[in-house]
C-alpha cells in the first residue's frame, strides 16, 4: 500500500498518526473474528475474494495534509493482458446515481477488458485516463485503437477534496502493479480512506462463499467500497436503532431537544445521519462457468445482500453491482467461441452464496475501518465493544 503526504515537516506528525492508525485497522475485528456468522454456506479459505484462483487486489490509499482521504482500489481477474484474454462480465444497476466509465460496453458487449478500478467520484475520468495509459502500454496491445475502462466510484467528500482530485497516474499504476492474491487489507483504506457507511466510518470489505463439491464446489467472492446510508442491520439485529444512530431518526424525533440535534451544523450527518444517500459499489468474482446473461442475474442478487444490511436505496445513492466470471476467457481474435455454461437451474446455490458474502463485505469494511478525521469533520468507527453487547443481547454472539 502506498501512502502519500504533502511537505517534508510534516513526515514525523504524519507517521506516527499513520502507524497509530494502521496499528487500529490491523487489531479491528472481521465478523467472524467476533463470532458472527452470516448465511449458511461455507467460506472460502481467506474468506475474501480473492479466494477465486487468479483474481488479484490492490490498493493505493492517499492521505494528504488535512484534507486529502481518498485512493484506488484494483480489481483484476486474472494477471494477464486482459484486453486479449477478456472475461464475461456484466454490470446491474440498482440505482443509478453514479458515474461509473465503461458499463454500457460491458454490457453490450458482455465482456470486461480492462482491471476494474474503484477511487473517488470526480476522480473517474483521470483515473479512467491513466487506466487507458497502462492498458495501452502492455506488450500486444500496440496496435490497440479501443480501450473500454471499467472505473467505478463513490462519493468520499465529507472526508476528502474530492474537488482537488488528487489521485496520479503513479496512485493508480502502483494499484495495478501490486495486485495480489491472498489477504485484502479492508477498512479505510485504497478507494474506502474517506467513505461513509450508515453515519460510521465505511470503507472496503471482501467476502467469500464456497459450495459443496454436491452444487459445483465454486468458489464465488465479493469486494464492495460502501458509502451508503440507512438503518443499520448486522446478521438481522437492528444495530443501528441500538446504537440511536440512523437515517430518519431526528424526523422522526418526538421532543424538541431530539429534533435539534440535527440543526445546521454540518457535523450533525455524522452524528446522526439526515441523509441515506451515497453509494456502494459491489464487485463480484466467481469460477463458475457463467456467461453474460448468467452473471446478470447474480449480480441483481447482490442486492439483495446490500438490503439485508438495512440500506435505504435512496435518491442519492448510486448502487452498483459489477460481475465477472473467471472461467470461459475470451481471445480477442477468436471468431468462433467454444464456451461452457452453468444450467439455469444450478444458478440458485450462486444466489444464495453472492447474497451472504455482500451482507458480510459489508460488514466487514465496517468493522476494520478505522476512525477518520478529514476536511473538518471526524467520522468515528463503529464502536466494537457496544456491538459485542448488542449482539450477545440478541443471542448471536456467546
Amino acid at each position: 500500500m502506498k501512502t502519500c503526504f504533502y511537505k517534508i515537516g510534516c513526515v514525523v506528525l504524519w507517521l506516527t498518526v499513520a502507524a497509530a492508525a494502521f496499528g487500529q485497522q490491523s487489531t479491528r475485528p472481521r465478523a467472524r473474528d467476533l463470532g458472527i456468522t452470516i448465511g449458511i454456506l461455507p467460506t472460502g479459505q481467506l474468506n475474501s475474494i480473492t479466494d477465486v484462483a487468479g483474481v488479484g487486489v490492490g490498493q493505493t490509499t492517499i492521505i494528504k495534509g488535512d484534507n486529502v482521504r481518498t485512493g484506488v482500489t484494483a480489481i483484476l481477474p486474472h494477471n494477464g493482458n486482459l484486453f486479449r484474454e477478456k472475461v464475461p462480465g456484466a454490470v446491474f444497476v440498482g440505482n443509478g446515481f453514479g458515474k461509473l466509465a465503461g458499463s454500457t460496453q460491458v454490457n453490450e458487449l458482455g465482456e470486461i477488458e480492462t482491471p476494474i478500478l474503484l477511487t473517488s467520484t470526480l476522480a473517474v475520468p483521470r483515473v479512467a485516463d491513466f487506466l487507458m495509459d497502462y492498458m495501452l502500454a502492455l506488450p500486444g496491445n500496440e496496435q490497440v485503437r479501443s480501450i473500454n475502462p471499467l472505473v467505478a466510484e463513490t462519493n468520499d467528500g465529507g472526508l476528502n477534496d474530492g474537488r482537488g482530485r488528487h489521485i496520479t497516474r503513479d496512485d493508480v499504476f502502483n494499484a495495478l502493479k501490486n495486485a495480489s492474491g491472498g489477504p485484502v487489507e479492508e477498512g479505510s483504506v485504497g478507494a474506502g480512506t474517506g467513505t461513509v457507511a450508515f453515519g460510521w466510518k465505511g470503507g472496503i470489505g471482501t467476502a467469500s462463499r464456497k459450495l459443496p463439491a454436491s452444487l459445483g464446489g465454486f468458489t464465488l467472492g465479493v469486494l464492495v467500497q460502501s458509502n451508503f446510508g440507512g438503518v443499520l442491520m448486522i446478521d438481522g439485529v437492528p444495530v443501528g436503532q441500538e446504537l440511536g444512530r440512523y437515517y430518519l431518526k431526528d424526523s422522526l424525533a418526538s421532543t424538541e431537544s431530539e429534533s435539534a440535534i440535527s440543526g445546521d451544523n454540518p457535523k450533525s450527518e455524522i452524528e446522526n445521519p439526515r441523509s441515506a444517500d451515497g453509494s456502494i459499489i459491489i464487485v463480484i468474482a466467481t469460477d463458475a462457468p457463467l456467461d453474460h446473461r448468467q452473471l446478470m442475474r447474480l449480480a441483481s442478487r447482490s442486492m439483495v445482500g446490500l438490503g439485508r444490511t438495512g440500506s435505504s436505496m435512496t435518491n442519492g445513492s448510486g448502487d452498483y453491482a459489477i460481475a465477472f466470471s473467471t472461467s470461459n476467457r475470451i481471445n480477442a481474435s477468436d471468431r468462433i467461441r467454444n464456451i461452457s455454461a452453468l444450467g439455469n437451474d444450478a444458478m440458485s446455490p450462486l444466489f444464495q452464496a453472492v447474497i451472504e458474502a455482500t451482507e458480510e463485505a459489508i460488514v466487514n469494511s465496517m468493522l476494520k475501518a478505522t476512525t477518520v478525521t478529514g476536511n473538518g469533520r471526524t467520522v468515528a468507527a463503529l464502536p466494537i465493544d457496544r456491538l459485542r453487547e448488542i449482539m450477545r443481547k440478541y443471542g448471536k454472539i456467546d
